[in-house]
C-alpha cells in the first residue's frame, strides 16, 4: 500500500553564500533520493529549514534547479538551539512509497552528521 512518508536529511553549507547553500542542498537532495530509491514523481513536497546564519539564498531554489518544477516546496528558519549545528540546512521530504518507516534512510552530511545520534539520545 502506498502511503506518504517523511524522509529527513540535513547538511551544512561551508559559508553563507548563494553558491554554498545551493550546492549543499543539491548534494543532500541527491543523496536522499538515491538512498531511498525515490523517483521524482514520488516526491509530494519538500520542507526546508536553515539556521539563522544562512540567509544568502532559499535552499528550495536548488530543488527547482534540479528540475523539481511541479513539487510543493517551502522554506523556513530553524529555531535557535544552544549548541546546535551552524550553517545547517534541514529537509523533510514527503514521499509516496510502499516502504515502511523502518525501510527509509535518513541522510545526515558534513557538519550535520551528528544530528541523528544526538536526536536519538534525547528520545
Amino acid at each position: 500500500m502506498v502511503r506518504v512518508r517523511g524522509v529527513r536529511g540535513a547538511t551544512t553549507a561551508d559559508t553563507n553564500s548563494r553558491d554554498a547553500i545551493l550546492q549543499a542542498t543539491k548534494d543532500l537532495l541527491g543523496e536522499m533520493i538515491e538512498a531511498n530509491d525515490v523517483e521524482l514523481d514520488d516526491v509530494a513536497a519538500a520542507y526546508f529549514t536553515t539556521t539563522d546564519d544562512l540567509d544568502a539564498e532559499f535552499p528550495a531554489l536548488a530543488a527547482r534547479q534540479m528540475g523539481w518544477q511541479d513539487i510543493a516546496l517551502m522554506c523556513a528558519q530553524e529555531i535557535h538551539v544552544p549548541d546546535g549545528a551552524d550553517r545547517c540546512i534541514r529537509v523533510l521530504l514527503l514521499v509516496n512509497t510502499d516502504k515502511s518507516p523502518r525501510e527509509l534512510n535518513f541522510v545526515y552530511m558534513k557538519g550535520a552528521s551528528n544530528l541523528r545520534a544526538r536526536g536519538m539520545e534525547e528520545v
